[in-house]
């Protein structure tokens, strides 16, 4: 009998210095998203407790109880920012699909760089125009709608005569999340297979007919979690909000009256500075709850995009 030999032994790789400095460095940064989310979670939770329980003793904000001072702000925030996206997606997926499918190379690069820069004008800029340009613009329209179309409950009521209607805001808010939407959607659509549009092309296609077959098919997730996203930079918006939206803190459904919800956000903004004792604990409960709707929304949009990954060009 021959003897058989003993089998080899596998030697671990040696990891270099510059490795493992850079995993500890990634893993570090990694966790460090972890722990500051956690922390601003618990703060939150911790700070809005008091507030919870608070009546019109404890704090003078409330008239009757917390829930029913947070309502007509969580309606605001939500109302404005849907109004926002109904307005923004179909402009964003116009521009985006012009600059991947329609416009000239050279064309399309200054138009992506434009819109890319739109992304970093900060929100009290977009607030001047909303007061200065926006809301004296279309202060007269509201009037028209009104007297032509005051029937429909959404142009009911008493115009604004400053134009300081939470539709304007809406109309902020879309052009600030217009950027957002169009860079993701443009990258999506860049990277539709060639093959699938040169194939409906050759079936004798039009080109809106190539994009409605092959590229809006294909960009279908990415084109909800980016809106989505885009939901989510709007239901976070401050200075914009408060500085152009004349609010009241009541519910209405009427966008161009002076009677207007006010949002999450610019409500803590304005009443801040000046809270003192529970006060303060309730406006950060109602942060909490502004925290927890934006990060719904945000779960929402990555678990549409890992939904269908395969076909996902947002990955």
């Amino acid at each position: 009998m021959t003897a058989t030999a003993p089998a080899a032994t596998k030697i671990p790789a040696r990891q270099r210095p510059g490795d493992r400095w850079f995993s500890g460095t990634a893993l570090a940064a990694g966790s460090m998203i972890l722990v500051t989310l956690a922390a601003v979670a618990i703060f939150l939770i911790v700070q809005s407790i008091p507030a919870i329980g608070a009546n019109t003793e404890d704090a003078s904000l409330l008239t009757t109880n917390f829930w029913d001072y947070v309502w007509p702000l969580l309606f605001g925030t939500i109302w404005a920012a849907l109004l926002a996206l109904v307005m923004a997606v179909p402009l964003s997926l116009g521009v985006a699909l012009f600059i991947s499918h329609y416009a000239p190379r050279r064309l399309a690069q200054g138009l992506g760089y434009i819109v890319d820069l739109l992304a970093a004008v900060p929100s009290v800029v977009f607030g001047l125009w909303g007061i200065l340009v926006l809301a004296p613009a279309v202060q007269p329209v509201y009037v028209w709608l009104n007297a032509n179309m005051g029937w429909f409950p959404l142009f009911g009521g008493d115009v604004s005569a400053t134009g300081r209607t939470i539709f304007t805001a809406a109309i902020v808010l879309a052009v600030m999340v217009v950027p957002i939407i169009t860079a993701i959607c443009r990258e999506i659509f860049l990277q539709t297979p060639v093959l699938h549009e040169e194939a409906a092309l050759a079936l004798g296609a039009t080109r809106w007919e190539m994009i409605r077959m092959a590229v809006l098919p294909f960009g279908r997730s990415g084109i909800v979690s980016a809106s989505m996203l885009g939901l989510g930079r709007a239901l976070g918006e401050t200075m914009a909000v408060a500085m152009v939206l004349s609010a009241t803190g009541t519910v209405t459904f009427e966008l161009f009256t002076s009677t207007n919800p006010s949002t999450i956000a610019a409500n803590i903004a304005l009443t801040f500075p000046e809270a003192y004792g529970t006060n303060i604990n309730v406006l950060i409960a109602t942060g909490l709850i502004l925290f927890i709707v934006t990060f719904a929304v945000n779960f929402i949009a990555r678990w549409i995009v890992n939904r269908r990954k395969e076909f996902s060009g947002a990955n």
